[in-house]
């Protein structure tokens, strides 16, 4: 209830180890998070102290993202923050910062992926075994939400020109 939630922006810093446990399939991976200042003597953007945080994904967020994510990568990362200290008997004791993730996705101000909606295996088979029509898109200018003429088929569209910045 009286978590510490957290959204950090930063870069995957390890390659995503993703294990089976009895609990279910869980991954982890570290994240780096670099701040940035505006350095007034060179007049230009620079880098200030890099955090590492450890997030942790269970169930299908492992999954996805053990499948999703590679080192370098801009990534999001949303989820309740734990901060662990420990001594060990003769050594200098150390401290972590953990974030449980709720939710974890690249960083579109950055680049741009190509989502992909994961299957689970029971879908998987009922989808290999008959193929649903798709369904026509929505004609979203006649403000009707249907796109489909009075025949029942989906009028021929004119494509439109994209343009690329």
């Amino acid at each position: 209830m009286n978590e510490t939630m957290v959204c950090v922006v930063g870069n995957v810093a390890t390659r995503p180890v993703y294990r089976e446990m009895a609990s279910g399939p869980a991954a982890r991976f570290r994240i780096a998070v670099t701040s940035r200042y505006w350095d007034r003597e060179r007049s230009a953007w620079a880098d200030g102290h890099t955090n590492f945080f450890t997030v942790w994904a269970n169930r299908q967020l492992a999954t996805n993202a053990a499948a999703s994510l590679s080192v370098g990568e801009p990534v999001i990362v949303q989820g309740r923050l734990k901060v662990r200290t420990e001594t060990r008997e003769g050594q200098q004791g150390w401290m972590s910062a953990d974030i449980d993730a709720v939710s974890i996705g690249h960083d579109l101000a950055r680049g741009t992926a190509a989502f992909r909606r994961a299957q689970r295996p029971e879908q998987a088979s009922a989808s290999e075994q008959a193929f649903a029509p798709e369904r026509p898109e929505p004609n979203w200018e006649s403000g009707t939400g249907n796109s489909a003429t009075a025949d029942g088929t989906a009028p021929q569209r004119q494509p439109e020109p994209a343009a690329v910045t």
